[in-house]
């Protein structure tokens, strides 16, 4: 027999060539062209599992051949979310099952509103804004706390758009309009001053009012003489003396006025002159009680100056002003009402348990509408209904009595109703016992542990309502015009990328949805907005409206998994702290990656951004350095199915196979769309053929020599290890290990953790990734496998096949298992 290490070194010294071979076996190419020919008929899970030749072709691809009865487990693993960590595939410790699943997509193709991906990306978004607007908010705080404390004088602070938003946000002054001047003239007054300037305003709008009322009552009485002069004509003359004594009456006021009101030919002048400086006078006095506030707060000099040793704004008046931001600053909830986050909440159980001690009266309580809502909230009464009276009447009633008010009224909300009683200690006429409070201290527990729980129940329920309404309607839209006449859907994607206040017509959303973002002119663009172009690209509206099918350079899958191959390239190896830090890096590249995948057009503008190409070569395990682009784009606009296409003739072309077919360009470098209803992406067909073609090249070859085989499967997943655990969980693997290191026969039967270190003091398992180093291992695998097995039935297609006695023990790998199991 030849030995293993010629055989293997045949095989191996042009892979391509000994594949090629294999592929062309009658019984394997049929296969292979069945499996070509209709994988892409088969539409559901239960389809794909009942045609027994496409699903042992792929089960037998992905190693897993002696689980193809399997087929309700299967199904659990092909209808699982990999986006979910929790979801059967990825809970399960042997690998092979996610990538499985991963070959696969039985998501469709065809036009709609929305993907899943891009209706998950825009629900995340709008809970995420919502989510994070006490964060936000709390930032923005420290933000201004921090930076007051550095302004020295007013320009710099209104020359800081992010500190002059905040002041603005409370004081209700308008960004857009407002002018900076007369804000640096209100902040470098005396409030005094400010005041003074008021009162004297006031002084003259009501001047300016009597005087425009004047005018009017002298233009009525004139038009009064006009009229009753033309009366006193035509009147009889019994009639006359009354006219005539009117007449007199509006003389004698016109007369009264000309004495005290300029000329009759000026006032339609003065008046129109009165009008609008009494417009600019209100107008100057409802400024002036913001200008007279924002003096009050800030602490600036007439020349714009901090007064020496002060701050531009003291700690008593930043308290103040934080505390009024966080009621003003959240916004609303989806029905229009002020939205609470937990910093406003925090704020009001602060108020309510500072007050609630000096409460002595229900009146009292009932009167002071912030303790009121504290405790309707708390006690999970309706905020609409519930009156001042309602809560008196619970808590002036006496339990035991069977006619007092909390035990005859409420409906579904007695029970409530009782628990607000037993949780304050007013007497049935109101007031308190002779030394109690309103409450002790368990009862203010209860009280802010229940408004603390429920406080923001109203809004997360209507935000609730808004998604659920969202995601059943999303696929019933046909057009544009659907979405945009209904006032939640369109409420709600406003909301989502902060658009609610900008005053958008339906007319002007349906020219940024219906932009086409690969044109600068198109509308969208030309608002030079990120937020604009990110609405576009949340939905897949054609330009005349109608729906559009997405169009990625790569699916939603493919993008998943490249990043994630990515951050486990990166994090593999060294400490636990050196990959903890690695992990977190690549995680913010990867983030980079998904966002800026999405924005490729075509093969041109990916290799133009070696950011994005570097990732996808270090994620397939590729030096990014020994690529040159040029070289990429020859493997990209290659035809995949075509034996001479450069990637399928270069020696290297094996490792490009899997990257070209995770992308939707075609040889012209253009984003072609899938068709509907593909069971695989381009990815998954190309990788379970070329999977099929290995594993059966392992088979063949492995019939005469096991060895071979071992040295073949180990070659190919090296790729795949990354700890001396991962080869202690393949028998396959371990075995090529336990040979070429000679293990001791006592230590294969140790404990997991000794057997781990051992392979950890004899390989680096680093040196894997190493093609030079890999294959030196291999060298003397095969070398000392001939030495070992010098027998006609070679243990290692025992192995490898499922049989025989050799490798791990059963305890063992249970051991292993549940240790893996543990650590993900």
């Amino acid at each position: 027999m030849v030995s293993t290490y010629l055989d293997y070194s045949r095989i191996t010294r042009d892979l391509r060539s000994s594949l090629n071979r294999v592929a062309q076996q009658p019984q394997i190419a049929r296969e292979a062209q069945y499996y070509r020919e209709n994988i892409d008929r088969v539409k559901t899970v239960d389809a794909f599992l009942d045609d027994y030749r496409l699903y042992s072709y792929a089960m037998k691809a992905h190693g897993l051949e002696d689980m193809t009865y399997a087929k309700a487990f299967m199904r659990k693993v092909l209808e699982s979310d990999l986006k979910d960590d929790n979801s059967f595939a990825n809970r399960l410790t042997d690998e092979r099952y996610r990538n499985f699943a991963q070959a696969f997509n039985f998501s469709s193709a065809t036009a709609v509103a929305q993907t899943s991906a891009q209706q998950d990306a825009l629900i995340g978004l709008y809970n995420d804004r919502i989510n994070d607007l006490d964060t936000v908010m709390r930032q923005e705080m420290a933000y201004f706390g921090a930076a007051m404390d550095l302004v020295t004088d007013v320009d710099q602070f209104l020359g800081n758009e992010k500190l002059r938003s905040f002041a603005f946000t409370v004081f209700g002054l308008n960004p857009k309009t407002f002018s900076y001047t007369e804000v640096r003239n209100a902040l470098t007054s005396d409030p005094a001053t400010l005041t003074a300037n008021q009162t004297a305003a006031k002084t003259r709008l009501t001047e300016a009012s009597k005087q425009l009322t004047d005018l009017g009552a002298r233009d009525t009485a004139l038009a009064q003489i006009v009229s009753l002069t033309a009366q006193l004509a035509a009147a009889p003359d019994a009639d006359k003396p009354a006219i005539q004594t009117k007449i007199d009456e509006q003389n004698a006021i016109v007369t009264d006025l000309d004495a005290r009101l300029p000329p009759r030919d000026q006032a339609p002048a003065l008046k129109a002159q009165l009008s609008l400086e009494v417009n600019t006078l209100a107008r100057q006095i409802s400024g002036l009680d913001i200008y007279i506030q924002l003096a009050s707060t800030f602490n600036f000099n007439a020349d714009g100056s901090v007064p020496a040793g002060e701050k531009a704004i003291s700690d008593e008046k930043k308290a103040l002003l934080n505390e009024a931001y966080v009621f003003v600053r959240p916004g609303v909830t989806p029905s229009g009402a002020a939205r609470l986050t937990g910093a406003g909440a925090l704020l009001n159980k602060e108020y309510y348990e500072q007050k609630i001690g000096s409460i002595t009266k229900v009146s009292d309580l009932v009167a002071d509408s912030r303790l009121l809502n504290y405790i309707i909230t708390a006690f999970g009464l309706p905020s609409a209904t519930t009156m001042p009276s309602t809560v008196e009447n619970i808590l002036t009633s006496d339990i035991n009595d069977p006619e007092s008010y909390v035990n005859k009224y409420g409906g579904e909300y007695n029970a409530a109703y009782k628990k607000m009683l037993a949780a304050f200690n007013f007497q049935t006429d109101g007031t308190l016992p002779a030394g109690k409070t309103a409450q002790d201290a368990d009862q203010m527990k209860t009280t802010s542990d229940g408004y603390m729980v429920r406080y923001n129940d109203k809004s997360d329920a209507e935000d609730e309502a808004l998604v659920k309404r969202f995601k059943l309607l999303i696929g019933t839209m046909k057009s544009v015009d659907e979405l945009l006449a209904n006032n939640d859907m369109k409420k709600f994607m406003l909301r989502a990328f902060g658009l609610e206040n900008e005053d958008l017509s339906s007319r002007t959303l349906k020219r940024i949805l219906t932009s086409d973002l690969n044109d600068p002119r198109s509308y969208a663009n030309t608002l030079r907005d990120e937020r604009y172009v990110k609405l576009v690209k949340a939905f897949n509206f054609n330009p005349d409206g109608t729906l559009g099918a997405p169009k990625l350079a790569q699916s939603e899958a493919d993008i998943m998994n490249t990043a994630k191959a990515y951050v486990i390239a990166k994090s593999r190896f060294g400490t636990d702290e050196e990959k903890k830090v690695a992990k977190v890096k690549a995680q913010e590249e990867a983030k980079y990656y998904t966002a800026e995948i999405e924005k490729i057009e075509t093969l041109d503008a990916f290799l133009a951004n070696r950011r994005l190409v570097d990732f996808v070569l270090v994620g397939s395990g590729i030096d990014p350095g020994t690529v040159k682009t040029e070289y990429l784009k020859d493997m990209f606009t290659s035809n995949l199915d075509d034996p001479k296409s450069f990637i399928n003739t270069d020696p290297n072309g094996l490792k490009y196979r899997g990257i070209v077919a995770s992308f939707n360009f075609d040889t012209d470098g253009k984003i072609v769309r899938g068709e509907a209803g593909q069971i695989q992406t381009r990815r998954g067909l190309i990788t379970t053929v070329d999977l099929y073609l290995n594993q059966s090249l392992e088979e063949s070859e492995g019939a005469d020599n096991g060895g071979v085989r071992l040295a073949l499967y180990f070659k190919r997943k090296a790729p795949e290890i990354n700890t001396a655990y991962d080869i202690l969980a393949e028998t396959a693997l371990f075995q090529v290990i336990k040979t070429a290191y000679s293990m001791p026969e006592g230590l294969q039967n140790a404990k997991i953790e000794a057997q781990a270190a051992y392979i950890e003091r004899v390989v680096n398992i680093k040196d894997l990734q190493d093609p030079a180093k890999l294959e030196k291992l291999l060298q003397r695998f095969t070398a000392l496998y001939d030495v070992e097995n010098n027998t006609d039935v070679s243990p290692g297609l025992a192995i490898l096949s499922g049989s025989g006695g050799g490798g791990v023990s059963a305890e063992t790998l249970l051991s292993l298992s549940q240790l893996r199991a543990g650590g993900r």
